[in-house]
């Protein structure tokens, strides 16, 4: 691989850990800038906004633009975005910043799958853009955890400090080693992705990607939070518990490939079933710090992966129902995921806030998970109700 990946992959693993490790440090940010813990957690759920609204927005304005210019750009504003987060003094500014830093992440991950691919062979370049994403993956495993461990020692904005450092040197990375010739894609008009988002059939998957994917941020986002007045851990656990999550996330992302390759709709059904359960499981599990790290341990397997599968679904729906728009309809079902994360959060803050309280966070999320389950065996039901191609209705 050539040296160039190098540098996409420090800058999504840069990216990786801004997006995850607010989750770690929420009792933290909340406490400095005294704020309640549902207020902190829209900080999670703003992020994810301006990557759902942001991506497709942003993607298709700067399409005329040349793409290593671009991503030094997306960098620069990353790191803005990051100092500014850590500079702020006030509840309303941290939001802001991170909506800046938001943006440059969506349009990222868009413009770098196809610059990853084009440094290479053809023949390569499902390998180079997994390369890329790995850095995402290691973020979620070792970044998170490290930047939890940095914030609760040195205070949140060090963890702040640190990503802006490691955008700095992402973006000094794609200025020496990327090529200045590198070809540039056609972009992806705002009214592609409208037509994408006329289909019925791939808005149902849509549905099912924010519902099942977000189910599980209604309690993760409030994870430290639960582990040190639920499961009483102490504050410095919190980092070592977020590695097993991490690695557990890792584990799940790779084997939830391999369940949905064959049949995805039949693999998501049984993947929100056993995810439903353990947040259901996690309701009573979480007293107790032994069955609350296995409970954990499975949550953060299922969490991820069902991601492939649902990757992978539409695709294939969007061959049959807007052949002409595969790649559009892909990078949607990435704003899906996030528009999951950030309706996640802000029913988590909710829940938290209400009566219910802190412990019933895992157990609102499994009844988002059982709706996602609900579309996912209607979908198969409108599959085997389809008339194939060239036959007649």
């Amino acid at each position: 691989m050539p040296i160039a990946l190098f540098a996409l992959t420090i800058a999504a693993y840069a990216i990786g850990t801004t997006e995850f490790v607010i989750v770690g440090l929420l009792p933290t940010v909340a406490s400095d800038l005294h704020i309640s813990l549902p207020l902190a957690g829209l900080i999670v759920s703003v992020y994810a906004l301006g990557v759902t609204f942001g991506a497709p927005v942003l993607t298709a304005l700067t399409g005329r633009i040349e793409r290593k210019p671009l991503l030094l750009g997306l960098m620069a504003l990353f790191i803005v975005g990051n100092a500014a987060a850590a500079l702020s003094p006030s509840y309303e500014l941290l939001l802001a910043a991170r909506v800046l830093s938001a943006f440059a992440h969506g349009v990222f991950f868009s413009v770098g799958s196809t610059i990853a691919a084009d440094l290479v062979p053809e023949d390569r370049r499902a390998s180079a853009i997994a390369m890329m994403f790995m850095g995402l993956t290691v973020a979620i495993v070792t970044g998170v955890p490290l930047g939890t461990y940095i914030g609760q020692t040195f205070g949140w904005r060090a963890t702040f400090w640190a990503v802006t450092a490691l955008g700095a040197i992402a973006f000094i990375g794609i200025a020496a080693l990327l090529p200045n010739t590198l070809s540039k894609a056609a972009a992806a008009r705002l009214v592609d992705q409208v037509r994408v988002l006329g289909s019925g059939r791939l808005l149902i998957v849509f549905a099912m990607t924010a519902l099942g994917y977000g189910g599980t941020f209604v309690a993760f986002t409030f994870l430290a939070p639960i582990l040190q007045e639920i499961t009483g851990f102490s504050e410095g656990s919190v980092s070592l518990i977020l590695v097993l999550y991490g690695i557990a996330i890792a584990i799940g992302n790779v084997i939830g490939g391999k369940i949905a390759n064959r049949d995805p709709v039949k693999a998501l059904i049984g993947l929100f079933v056993a995810q439903a359960a353990v947040l259901v499981l996690f309701t009573f599990t979480a007293p107790s710090p032994v069955l609350t790290l296995v409970t954990l341990a499975a949550l953060g397997f299922l969490s991820f992966a069902n991601v492939p599968g649902l990757q992978l679904y539409v695709v294939q729906l969007a061959k049959q129902y807007r052949p002409g728009a595969v790649d559009v309809a892909s990078a949607l079902n990435i704003a899906a995921f996030n528009l999951g994360i950030a309706v996640g959060a802000w029913l988590g803050g909710l829940v938290v806030s209400s009566p219910l309280g802190l412990a019933s966070t895992p157990f609102v999320g499994a009844i988002l998970v059982v709706a996602a389950l609900i579309l996912t065996l209607w979908s198969g039901v409108l599959d085997r109700r389809a008339v194939p191609v060239g036959q007649p209705a």
